[in-house]
Order: C-alpha cells, then sequence, then structure tokens
C-alpha cells in the first residue's frame, strides 16, 4: 500500500502507534483469563451470549462493555464503578513499563493471525492516514462515547489492517521475534481460539516498529464505531492530552491476511411470509429445501450473477436474486461508482430496506446486525420476524472503495478473527 498521512510542519506523516501501560487481568484474581474474555461488544448475541458470558466468570469483561442497568446513564456510570472496584481490588492490574503488545490468535483451522496493539494517535479523514470503509449508526457513536466518558478507558481495542511487504520489515520482524519469546498470557477461549500475548518495551525496537508504521496508512476491519467515538472524544478534550490516541490492533494483512465474513440483518416485526410478498414481480424468489449450509452454496453461487440474499425464519430458506433493473435505477443513488452501486449491501439498503419493506435501518426496534449466521436465522424462527443472508464481500473491492473516499452502508463485512476483548484495555487518566 502506498504511504499516506498529512503534514506537520513539512513532515509526512502516517500511523503513529505509542506505547501504553496496559491494564490486564491478574490470573490469580479470576477463575481463568478464558472466563473474563468476550467478543467485541457488537459481536455479543443478545441477551443469549451475553448472559452467558456474565455467568461465565464474575469479572467478565462484558461487565464493562456492554453493562447492565434500566438507562444508559446508569449503566455507564455501573461500568465506570465496576472498572473503579476492579483496579482497587487488584483485579485489574497496570503493567509497569509501557510497550506495544504482540497479539497472536491461533485456531486448529490452520487460522494464524499476530498484530501490534498500541495507542494509535488519531487521525482526520482528509489525512488518509487511516481509511474507513462503512457508514455508522449515529446513535451506536453516541452510547458508546457515553460509556468512554463514563469509564476514562479503551475497553477494547479496534482491528485495522495495513499492507506491508509480508516480510523483512521492521514490524514484522518484531512481531515474529517476539513470538518466540513466552508469553505474558496465554488461554483458549470456548470457540477453539488459542490467544498469546507479549510486551515491547525495549526502546531501540519500539523506535524501529514506529518508524515501520509511519510509512503505511491503514484500513479500519472492525470498530468503525469506535473510531469514530474516538475521534468525537478527542474533540471534546483539551489537545495534547491521552484522548488524541485510541487503542487499536494493527495487523499485516500482507502476511496475515484475514477472513472477511458477512453481518446479517434480523428484520423484527416482519414475517417471512410478508416479505416475500413483496418482493412479487421486483425480485426473483425461489423456495429452498435443505440445511443452512446447502443453502448458503446456493447463495453463493446466485452473487456471481446478481445481486443475491436468503430469507429465513419459517422454516425454510428463499433465495431472493436477479432484481428488475429499473427498480435498481429508480432506488440505487446514481452518484456513486459502480463498485458501490452493485453491492448487496447498497441494494439491501436502497431498495429492499427503504423502498420495499419501509424499515429505517439505524432503528434497534426494527432491525438488529448478527454475525453469527446460524444465531441470526435462529432468532428469526423464535421471534416470528425475517432473516436476511448476505454473502461476503472480497477485501479488495473494500480496499479499492475506501482508496477512494467511498463508504459502503453500515455493517456491510465482517473482517476477522476479531480480538478478544479482556486482554489488554487502555486507562486514560493513568
Amino acid at each position: 500500500m502506498n504511504s499516506a498521512g498529512h503534514s506537520e510542519a513539512t513532515a509526512p506523516r502516517g500511523l503513529e502507534l505509542t506505547p501504553f501501560r496496559g491494564l490486564r487481568y491478574d490470573p490469580d484474581r479470576v477463575g481463568s483469563l478464558a472466563a473474563v474474555t468476550s467478543p467485541p461488544y457488537d459481536v455479543v448475541v443478545r441477551p443469549d451470549g451475553l448472559h452467558h458470558l456474565q455467568s461465565a466468570d464474575p469479572y467478565n469483561i462484558v461487565r464493562l462493555i456492554l453493562p447492565q442497568a434500566t438507562t444508559p446513564s446508569v449503566r455507564n456510570e455501573q461500568a465506570a464503578d465496576t472498572l473503579r472496584r476492579w483496579l482497587s481490588e487488584g483485579v485489574l492490574t497496570t503493567d509497569s513499563e509501557p510497550g506495544l503488545y504482540v497479539y497472536e490468535q491461533r485456531h486448529d483451522d490452520g487460522m494464524l493471525q499476530r498484530g501490534i496493539i498500541g495507542a494509535l494517535r488519531l487521525s482526520d479523514p482528509a489525512d488518509g492516514v487511516v481509511l474507513p470503509h462503512e457508514d455508522v449508526m449515529p446513535h451506536v457513536v453516541a452510547d458508546r462515547a457515553a460509556l468512554m466518558r463514563a469509564t476514562s478507558a479503551n475497553l477494547e481495542p479496534l482491528l485495522l489492517t495495513y499492507r506491508g511487504d509480508g516480510t523483512g520489515t521492521a514490524a514484522a520482524e518484531a512481531v515474529e521475534r517476539t513470538a518466540e519469546q513466552p508469553p505474558l498470557l496465554s488461554t483458549t477461549t470456548e470457540d477453539g481460539f488459542s490467544h498469546r500475548l507479549w510486551s515491547i518495551t525495549d526502546p531501540a525496537a519500539l523506535s524501529r516498529i514506529q518508524s515501520d508504521l509511519a510509512r503505511h496508512q491503514a484500513l479500519i476491519a472492525d470498530g468503525h464505531h469506535r473510531w469514530a467515538t474516538y475521534r468525537r472524544l478527542r474533540a471534546e478534550h483539551p489537545s495534547p492530552g491521552p484522548w488524541d490516541f485510541g487503542l487499536v490492533l494493527l495487523v499485516d494483512t500482507a502476511r496475515y491476511p484475514l477472513r472477511v465474513r458477512a453481518i446479517h440483518r434480523l428484520l423484527h416485526g416482519l414475517p417471512v411470509a410478508e416479505a416475500v410478498a413483496a418482493l412479487d414481480g421486483l425480485f426473483r424468489v425461489r423456495r429452498l429445501e435443505g440445511p443452512l449450509p446447502a443453502a448458503l452454496e446456493t447463495l453463493a453461487d446466485a452473487v456471481r450473477a446478481s445481486n443475491a440474499f436468503l430469507l429465513a425464519g419459517d422454516g425454510a430458506f428463499h433465495l431472493v436474486d436477479r432484481p428488475d433493473p429499473e427498480l435498481l435505477a429508480r432506488t440505487v443513488p446514481a452518484d456513486r461508482p459502480a463498485a458501490w452501486r452493485t453491492l448487496d449491501a447498497t441494494v439491501l439498503h436502497a431498495t429492499l430496506l427503504d423502498h420495499v419493506w419501509h424499515i429505517p435501518e439505524d432503528s434497534p426496534a426494527h432491525i438488529a446486525y448478527i454475525h453469527d449466521t446460524a444465531a441470526t436465522v435462529e432468532k428469526a424462527e423464535r421471534d416470528g420476524g425475517t432473516a436476511v443472508l448476505m454473502h461476503p464481500v472480497r477485501e479488495e473491492v473494500v480496499r479499492d472503495l475506501a482508496r477512494q473516499g467511498v463508504t459502503m452502508p453500515r455493517k456491510s463485512t465482517s473482517f476477522g478473527p476479531k480480538p478478544a476483548s479482556g486482554l489488554v484495555l487502555r486507562a486514560l487518566d493513568a
């Protein structure tokens, strides 16, 4: 990837990753490190997954990232009180030296991902240092900002990718060399992923990594709402200061390619029969018999020819494809690149949600965004709603659109594996 940045004085600047003193669980104070971790806040399937995580350990990180109370203000104050109590009790402790953290995720299916966790200086969109690729929902940014204000902490890193040359760079060498050493922590979570964490505190090594990363720009793979939250809070606080930075995991995808999965939609209050009936004459709809994996294979074949989706929730699967070209011409904005206009997510939001089904995309009462495919189907069947299953977008399409400054519809992609929440936190008042 070409380096990009903005100028401070006359020097161009790319990614500026800064060491910090991480907050980490004391393994002697918790049942197990695996029991206190969680997927990122927006991946937790609620309420089932939330209840499961809360009962896994009294110190599970969901009590900070997804506090439960009657009102938002009470929830956020509860999270702040919980964080203060865990710090005072020594459940969470602050590392003695500032450092950058090497983080590894490994799975039996062959997936291996390594990256660097640090505090990244926040940049303006015009600088081209950090490229978003999705729109955000204002109410989610407001919610995350209120929680971050109350706790004065970055509770979980967002995931950024950059393109090194794969080997030979200072950052890549530091990651691989560090991963040969005994880790600070090692645990395996119930999803089958093993997690290891190391810290790099040597000033010379840190300087080499920082100089290397300063030549690069990054793509937000996961965490658009948290990035928007970081930027909102930076504007609220004096600069220079700790709010000028946000907690991130940086992965070189030339060396460790990410997997790109779809994020599915659950439409509350819209039965499948009504959703299908509304498509008459607008899309082709075919009922599929058989299990979910077979239906997803049929969807993968269908998207090669046109926009395509799977509807579920009534015990069967319905393949929706071949939209009427005149319908698309009327409903999809024409002032965007062709790659954007033809995205499944674009057609879903502009044509189906807005024009056909009349469902507001940012209303939690009407729509939920769920990463787990089977869970989306199960919840639709249980609640009488409609699951809309998507096929993932290729990473090259995402990156090309981001370079053009074009954002995709919200919740268009799910890059992974995502960092586990709870392994390292960053306090802003330390």
